[in-house]
């Protein structure tokens, strides 16, 4: 279908005839098929780490640029101008654009026959990746109201787990019975299929629609002032702060929990994949669903609890992440990880959400990229890369348990991060009512 033109009254009605409720699903569903395409692909290097490593003879360090920085440094910067773009232009076409870029790339990675050749296919994945979130989340801001934006976005981030859940699962099966090279290749090519459905059956909503108000001339989009939006509001000043922070955890585990597994339990690598991956995607799958959910509830009677929930939920999971590295029962380790993942993945729906309720129309995307930006260049960029390093420089002192007092350390960091949506829930109410649509 084509775009609709925002100016246009009758564009307008023809898309209120079909901004149906079975739509607003199917849209939803859509983008969630593609988010979880990109977390498959960018995944599946946590669970091919130790495969990669013997082959390729490739160092901890080595393994956490592939899996961070390589990824990182061009997914978070190439988010801006494709943001700036998507906010002036047809974001349909450029989500569809962006699936078929990373899937590509992430088939190309297992051609790879040394270190850099894999380096190069991964900054490929990054490139791809970086034009899918920012146009989707201004998306589901034009299609779903405020009071409902936590849920839709909790909807929407299911795609972290459910593609955590299938890069485990398919990817260690795969390894296992027909090598590493073989997984990047099953795992990358059904994204084509996913952007033919986002270019040919989605719509384009007219911006502000959800919001009840008309569609923002088409000005200069300002990079410089979307930066300064996030920073001058005091609450996204604090989101996006706490949400680095936890991703800088998030994406460092993600990565190396699966080695560690390996490392300190003995498993293999189709053995961490059923294991792992249905207690990533389905727990951490429920905890993003009902922490949207528990937000959107509490935040109708306190609008502070919508960050609120995040930092509790964090803190409270804080004493099952170090019990998981420290039990050396696998069975009760794993058990102990439950809660940890659950209570782990409510910070993604609430998160988006303030920050898209926060931001003016025509710049949604561009803060969700700046967002992004500052999210992955630290926390995906540098979380996989840090704990590789202190693993690397811990080996001679604690040999193959490295690995565990790395992560064990970096959990740690999530106290800090609770201490931020502490402090944004002290605001929001105050600066809700004082956003300039």
């Amino acid at each position: 279908m084509s775009q609709l033109p925002e100016t246009s009254a009758n564009a307008k009605d023809d898309f209120v005839s079909r901004i149906t409720p079975a739509y607003r699903r199917y849209a939803l569903f859509i983008l969630v098929l593609a988010y979880t395409s990109s977390h498959v692909d960018r995944n599946i290097v946590g669970i091919l780490i130790e495969p990669l490593k013997a082959d390729l003879l490739l160092s901890d360090t080595q393994l956490g640029f592939l899996s961070g920085i390589a990824f990182a440094l061009f997914y978070a910067t190439l988010g801006i101008p494709i943001a700036v773009w998507a906010d002036r232009s047809n974001r349909r076409n450029i989500i569809a654009w962006a699936i078929a870029i990373w899937s590509l790339m992430t088939a190309v990675c297992g051609l790879a026959q040394n270190f850099w050749q894999l380096a190069a296919a991964r900054i490929g994945v990054g490139i791809g990746e970086a034009g899918s979130s920012p146009p989707s989340h201004s998306m589901l801001s034009d299609l779903y109201p405020k009071e409902q934006r936590s849920s839709a976005m909790a909807l929407y981030s299911l795609g972290v787990y459910f593609g955590i859940m299938i890069g485990f699962i398919v990817g260690g099966f795969v390894a296992d019975a027909w090598g590493w090279r073989a997984a990047f290749f099953v795992v990358g090519i059904p994204g084509l299929l996913i952007a033919l459905l986002v270019r040919f059956t989605m719509i384009e909503p007219p911006r502000g629609f959800a919001d009840g108000v008309p569609p923002p001339p088409r000005g200069k989009v300002s990079v410089k002032a979307g930066m300064a939006v996030l920073w001058r509001v005091r609450t996204t000043r604090h989101v996006v702060t706490g949400v680095t922070l936890t991703a800088l955890v998030g994406y460092g585990t993600i990565v190396w929990n699966p080695a560690f597994l390996m490392r300190s339990h003995g498993m293999s690598a189709g053995e961490v994949g059923m294991l792992l991956g249905p207690l990533m995607g389905i727990v951490g799958g429920l905890g993003v669903w009902i922490g949207g959910l528990l937000a959107d509830k509490l935040t109708a009677r306190n609008q502070s609890w919508n960050a609120w929930i995040v930092g509790l939920a964090k803190l409270m999971a804080i004493p099952f992440i170090i019990a998981f590295y420290t039990i050396e029962n696998t069975t009760l380790a794993l058990i102990a990880y439950m809660p940890a993942v659950f209570l782990g993945a409510f910070y993604l729906g609430p998160s988006f959400a303030m920050i898209q309720s926060l931001t003016p129309l025509r710049s949604r995307a561009l803060a969700s990229a700046v967002m992004l930006l500052i999210l992955n260049l630290f926390g995906l960029g540098f979380g996989p890369q840090l704990i590789g390093l202190a693993s690397d420089l811990m080996n001679s002192a604690y040999g193959a348990d490295s690995l565990r007092y790395a992560l064990i350390a970096a959990s740690l960091i999530n106290i800090w991060a609770c201490f931020h949506y502490y402090l944004a829930g002290k605001t929001i109410k105050y600066d809700t009512a004082h956003i300039d649509h």
